[in-house]
């Protein structure tokens, strides 16, 4: 049976490079592993004290929690949790103190 790659986006994450990821405080690189629709699927590594910059979510957002931890909007979230963001919000809180690995799915 051949299968069809039509219409998919299959990354190695061996061969895609890491690029700088944005944030005020702090230091973290991201991979794009896959894009689809302008969605895409990345890795980011974020460095202890790593913090991101306030923004409003113009499209959904997804995070899973790999390794480490992350502080959102408050909440304590460790490896295992996960967050789903509705167009319209406005994240205004979101650090690694510790560090963490975390899968996001966004929408530029």
């Amino acid at each position: 049976m051949q299968h069809s790659l039509e219409g998919w986006n299959i990354a190695d994450a061996d061969q895609a490079d890491w690029v700088s990821w944005g944030g005020s405080n702090g230091a973290a690189r991201a991979k794009v592993l896959a894009i689809a629709d302008e969605y895409y699927l990345a890795l980011i590594e974020a460095e202890p004290g790593y913090a991101g910059d306030p923004h409003e979510h113009k499209y959904p957002e997804f995070l899973y929690v790999l390794e480490g931890a992350v502080r959102t909007q408050g909440v304590a979230m460790a490896k295992g949790d996960a967050y789903a963001a509705a167009p319209g919000s406005v994240h205004t809180d979101f650090a690694a103190p510790d560090g963490a690995t975390y899968v996001l799915i966004f929408k530029l």
